[in-house]
């Protein structure tokens, strides 16, 4: 399990990177949906799955709102990828900051720390995550509701300014 939380949490840190690097919304936007996916796996792996799966459809959802966005605005017939030289330097000196950063906290890093919420207790009667979901709901159920009007809101925003050349708002953008 260890070393599968390991190469989760190596690819979030790449994916990461990749999204801050990387200068075509295109590809950036991409990079956030798998990096959410990761995000999530994460998540799983220290034993909060339901919150993992409504976090994911959340991200799915904003990152379908900003994909539109981005695919809108953002007319490039020849996007940079993540193969070409602007970005490849960025990505090094991106990774050779988060080196640094890790190299200095390297120490305090110990096996106990990778155990999920299960492993703490001996006779857990309910999952890690159920108290969560309970708690969500009763305490941040506004919260979900106000964030899916919200979403909800942008996404007709964003489809207002895209619509067309003679009817859209804000189309010289």
């Amino acid at each position: 399990m260890t070393y599968f939380m390991s190469l989760l949490l190596f690819g979030l840190v790449l994916g990461l990177v990749a999204v801050a690097s990387n200068p075509s919304p295109y590809f950036a936007a991409l990079g956030l949906v798998v990096v959410s996916g990761l995000g999530c796996g994460v998540l799983v792996g220290h034993g909060a799955s339901f919150l993992s799966l409504v976090l994911f459809l959340i991200y799915l959802g904003g990152m379908l709102v900003v994909f539109a966005y981005s695919a809108a605005l953002a007319a490039e017939p020849y996007p940079e990828s993540l193969g070409s030289r602007p970005v490849v330097v960025l990505m090094a000196a991106y990774l050779l900051g988060v080196g640094l950063v890790a190299s200095s906290f390297w120490g305090g890093w110990y096996e106990v720390s990778w155990l999920s919420v299960e492993e703490l207790g001996e006779f857990c009667a309910l999952r890690g995550d159920v108290g969560g979901v309970a708690m969500m709901y009763s305490s941040g159920g506004g919260m979900l509701v106000v964030s899916a009007w919200v979403l909800l809101l942008t996404l007709f925003v964003v489809l207002e300014l895209t619509r067309g050349l003679g009817r859209g708002t804000v189309r010289a953008v």
